[in-house]
């Protein structure tokens, strides 16, 4: 249990896969210039990220590793997560259109969203167990989650600043996660 719960606030806290191992970019400063918007797309990729590690996990460890395949994970674990995806747009669509349609075009980047490539395919590389991969995937995606949430609020309220001309738009906005990283990168170490 207590390794879980290391692994738990490793990902999300530690290793946040924005802030420190810079996975899951587009989506993170793309979606978040409204913190509705930014945290129903985090809880995109909770429900994703967390489905996708479990599925898997199972696959490479009962179908890819008994059958002396492991170098088809990559491929495997791209048509697993857009699967998935696509049943979380169908989803969004039928009974959350509001938030479908604000998430617009960042909803089928999930699919492409390298932080959930990444934490399928660091569980493999870390020699996770199912249960430790699904807990990993989870809290790879709070982590997520924390941090474009924070992006998010930061950036409605640098919205009403006097930002100096240079800076407005993107430039800011890639101070600020650099900023947001530095500030994550303090916790390194702790675990």
């Amino acid at each position: 249990m207590k390794e879980l719960i290391l692994t738990a606030i490793g990902a999300a806290i530690v290793n946040n896969v924005v802030l420190s191992q810079f996975l899951g970019i587009c989506p993170f400063l793309g979606v978040s210039k409204k913190v509705d918007t930014a945290a129903g797309m985090g809880g995109a990729v909770i429900f994703v990220t967390t489905l996708a590690a479990f599925v898997t996990g199972i696959i490479y460890k009962f179908v890819l590793f008994p059958a002396d395949i492991p170098y088809l994970k990559t491929i495997v674990f791209i048509v697993v997560i857009a699967a998935l995806v696509q049943f979380v747009e169908m989803f969004l669509k039928k009974f959350m259109h509001s938030l479908y349609e604000s998430l617009g075009v960042y909803l089928p980047l999930i699919t492409t969203n390298c932080a959930v490539l990444g934490v399928a395919l660091n569980s493999v590389t870390y020699g996770y167990d199912i249960l430790t991969t699904t807990v990993y995937g989870f809290s790879t995606a709070v982590g997520f989650f924390i941090a474009i949430v924070i992006m998010a609020g930061l950036r409605e309220k640098i919205e009403y600043n006097d930002v100096p001309k240079t800076f407005q738009g993107s430039a800011i906005v890639l101070v600020t996660a650099g900023l947001m990283s530095i500030a994550f990168f303090g916790f390194s170490g702790v675990i």
